[in-house]
C-alpha cells in the first residue's frame, strides 16, 4: 500500500507542478496507477468511466444552474438588490454593510456559485459603500466572507458535485445546507454589529439618517427585490414543494432568469453570445475535472487505498472532534494551492471512507466539506473570492486576506460547532425523511 500511495502522490503533484490541467492530471494519474499495479484492459475501462460519470442524471442540474448564473450576471439584479435592501439594512448597527451579507444570501439562493455571488453583489454594493464613506476594510471583508455563502445555501453547484461523487441525495444535501447557510449569514451580521458598535468610525455619521426613513419608503423599496424573490420562488419552491427534481428546478430557474433579463432589457444578442460561451467553457472545465476524478477514484478503489488509509487513521485513535479539526487544517493548507472544486474531487475518494468509518453521516459531511471549501475561497494565494474582489478594487491579495481574516475565523468556529452539534445540519433532512 505504501508503494502505491507514494506513486500516486508523486505522479499527482509532479503533473500539477508541471502545469497540467487538474482534470487531465487526475485522469492520467489514475490511468498510470491501473497500468502499473493492475492488469486491466484500460482501453475499455476508461471510456466506460467517461460514459458513466458524464451521463449521470443528477449532473443535468449543473449546466442549467451555470447557465442561470451567466444570465443573471448580465442583468441589473445587483442594483435592484442594493436599492431594495438599503432602507431595511439602515435600521441595524453597521447600516448598509449588512447589504453585503443579505444580498449575498439572497443571490446565493439563486446562483449556486460563490464567485458569481461575490461579483454580482460586489459590483454595485462595494462601489456604493465606498462612495458613501464606509470603512474600506469592513466593506471589503464582509463582501469576501459573505460571498462564500454561494456554495452553501441551495442551490449549490458544489453540493451537486459532492452528491454525484459521494452517491447521496442532492435534494437532501440542499436541504441540509439551508439552516447552516442562514445561521452563518447571521453570524457574519452579528460580527458586523459588534464591530461597528465598538468602532463607530467604521460607519459614516451621515448614514444615521437612514433610520429616519418612513415605513412607507421602506415597504416601497421591496418592489426592487421582486426579481430576486421571483427567482428564489421559481427554484426553491418548485424543488421543495415536490413539484420538480433539482434538474427540473434548474430548468425552471433558467426560464425565470431569462424572463428577468428580458424584462430588464439586458439580454441583447451580444449578451446571449457571451452567456452561451461562458456556460460552455465552465461546463467543459467541470466535466473534464469530474471525468479525471472518476478515473482516479476508481483506480484507488481497485487498489484498496481508501480502505487502508481509513484503517490507518482509525488506528491513530483520534476522537471525532480531533479528526474533523485535523481535516479543517488539512483543507485550509490544501486551499492555499488548489481551488475548492479541485480539492473536493481530489480528496473525496480517500476522505469519505474515513468519515464513514468514524460514524459521520455523508449528508452532514457534505455541508462540512463545503464549509472548508468556502474557507479556501478566502485564503491566499488561490482564493477565488479574493481574486474576484481584486478585480473590482485593485487591492493586493495580502490586504484582502487581512481584512477577511475575522470572517475566516468565524467560519472555522462555526464549522467546529457543527461537529459538536451535528443536528443543526441534519434537522431538516431528518424531518424530510420522517
Amino acid at each position: 500500500m505504501a508503494v502505491e500511495v507514494i506513486f500516486m502522490f508523486a505522479i499527482l503533484f509532479g503533473l500539477l507542478a508541471g502545469g497540467l490541467w487538474i482534470g487531465l492530471t487526475l485522469g492520467v494519474t489514475g490511468t498510470i496507477l491501473l497500468a502499473i499495479f493492475r492488469d486491466i484492459p484500460l482501453h475499455r475501462l476508461v471510456p466506460q468511466y467517461a460514459w458513466n460519470i458524464l451521463t449521470t442524471q443528477e449532473l443535468l442540474a449543473l449546466p442549467l444552474f451555470i447557465l442561470m448564473g451567466e444570465l443573471l450576471f448580465r442583468t441589473n439584479l445587483s442594483r435592484s438588490l442594493f436599492t431594495g435592501l438599503a432602507p431595511w439594512a439602515g435600521l441595524l448597527p453597521g447600516r448598509l454593510i449588512h447589504v453585503n451579507v443579505i444580498g449575498c444570501t439572497i443571490f446565493a439562493a439563486i446562483s449556486g456559485s460563490s464567485a458569481a455571488t461575490t461579483q454580482v453583489v460586489g459590483r454595485i454594493a462595494l462601489t456604493e459603500l465606498l462612495k458613501r464613506g464606509y470603512s474600506r476594510d469592513i466593506a471589503i471583508g464582509s463582501l469576501a466572507g459573505a460571498g462564500t455563502l454561494g456554495f452553501l445555501i441551495p442551490p449549490s453547484n458544489i453540493l451537486i458535485i459532492y452528491g454525484v461523487l459521494a452517491d447521496v441525495s442532492i435534494i437532501k444535501l440542499f436541504t441540509a445546507g439551508l439552516i447552516p447557510g442562514l445561521l452563518l449569514a447571521v453570524c457574519f451580521m452579528g460580527w458586523i454589529m459588534i464591530h461597528t458598535t465598538i468602532r463607530k468610525d467604521l460607519v459614516p455619521e451621515s448614514e444615521r439618517a437612514l433610520r429616519n426613513l418612513s415605513w412607507g419608503e421602506r415597504f416601497a423599496s421591496l418592489k426592487d427585490l421582486a426579481p430576486a424573490l421571483f427567482l428564489i420562488a421559481c427554484v426553491l419552491r418548485s424543488m421543495y414543494g415536490g413539484i420538480a427534481t433539482p434538474s427540473e428546478a434548474a430548468a425552471v430557474g433558467v426560464l425565470g432568469a431569462a424572463v428577468v433579463a428580458l424584462v430588464q432589457r439586458s439580454l441583447t444578442w451580444e449578451a446571449a453570445r457571451q452567456v452561451a460561451i461562458g456556460s460552455v467553457v465552465t461546463c467543459s472545465m467541470i466535466a473534464l475535472i469530474l471525468l479525471g476524478a472518476s478515473i482516479l477514484g476508481s483506480a484507488t478503489a481497485f487498489l484498496g487505498i481508501p480502505a487502508k488509509v481509513a484503517a490507518f487513521v482509525q488506528g491513530l485513535g483520534l476522537s471525532p472532534f480531533e479528526l474533523m479539526l485535523a481535516l479543517v487544517v488539512f483543507y485550509l493548507v490544501l486551499g492555499c494551492f488548489l481551488d475548492g472544486f479541485s480539492m473536493i474531487v481530489m480528496t473525496l475518494p480517500i476522505v469519505l471512507p474515513i468519515i464513514k468509518m468514524a460514524g459521520f453521516d455523508p449528508i452532514w459531511f457534505g455541508v462540512f466539506i463545503v464549509l472548508v471549501v468556502e474557507m479556501a475561497q478566502i485564503t491566499p494565494p488561490v482564493g477565488f473570492n479574493l481574486f474576484v474582489i481584486q478585480g473590482i478594487t485593485g487591492d493586493s491579495l495580502s490586504y484582502l486576506a487581512k481584512v477577511t481574516l475575522p470572517y475566516l475565523i468565524i467560519m472555522i468556529i462555526f464549522t467546529m460547532t457543527l461537529v459538536v452539534f451535528p443536528d443543526i445540519v441534519m434537522f431538516l433532512p431528518n424531518l424530510m425523511a420522517g
